[in-house]
């Protein structure tokens, strides 16, 4: 084995089919030194090849992951109001927030003795600092095990109204709104585009959803 290389441990879990690779321990010098999940995530996005960067992409494109493959490397909490900290990844960087992440999670973290939980019934808040604030996964107990669970997030606020976006695909213009709730949303009524909220239509929606971003990544005042 060449003195580069180094052993990974990941489990693989899924929130309702959405993937969710977790990586516990990371190789020794890969984490920044930053004292929060959101300085360690910004030191990692400005520094080229980044070795934490080289690890999401070979855990997340082929042949270990996948288009639709999302992760998260556990780190240090910020302080001792959270249980632990979190980066979460995916196949374009590393983002700001996850929901079917943070319910993996708590599933995670109950299971495997990291938030004590109660042998009968009961709910268990696991509290997460991640790159947009602390997040609690509330997880239900029955009989000793987890087997529901949601999440709190951070304050959603609305950004902007009405901005103005270039469909190519389908030769339109249309307005959305932008919101913030632990990442950047833009909404609009699907209507517009003359589409139905469908599960038939879904790979139609991915397409303008990356059309979407991409116009509005072309506002400077608001990019992607």
């Amino acid at each position: 084995m060449a003195a580069s290389s180094f052993w990974i441990a990941t489990e693989d879990w899924h929130t309702a089919g959405e993937p969710f690779r977790i990586v516990e321990k990371l190789p020794a010098g890969f984490l920044p030194a930053s004292s929060t999940v959101a300085q360690r995530r910004f030191e990692v996005i400005m520094t080229p090849d980044h070795p934490l960067d080289r690890l999401r992409r070979a855990l997340c494109y082929e042949p270990r992951g996948h288009a639709d493959m999302y992760g998260g490397f556990i780190t240090p909490p910020d302080d001792s109001g959270a249980h632990f900290g979190v980066l979460f990844w995916h196949r374009d960087g590393f983002s700001t927030a996850c929901g079917h992440g943070t319910i993996a999670l708590g599933y995670w973290a109950i299971t495997k003795g990291i938030v004590e939980a109660p042998k009968g019934d009961g709910v268990i808040d696991v509290v997460i600092d991640v790159p947009s604030g602390r997040v609690v996964a509330r997880v239900i107990i029955a009989h000793g095990k987890p087997v529901q669970a949601d999440f709190i997030n951070v304050a959603s606020y609305q950004l902007a109204k009405s901005l103005p976006v270039i469909i190519p695909s389908r030769g339109v213009d249309i307005n959305v709104d932008l919101a913030f709730a632990g990442a950047v949303y833009a909404t609009l009524d699907a209507s517009l585009l003359g589409i139905k909220v469908e599960p038939s239509n879904v790979d139609e929606f991915i397409k303008l959803g990356r059309e979407i971003k991409a116009s509005l990544g072309r506002q400077a005042h608001y990019g992607t």
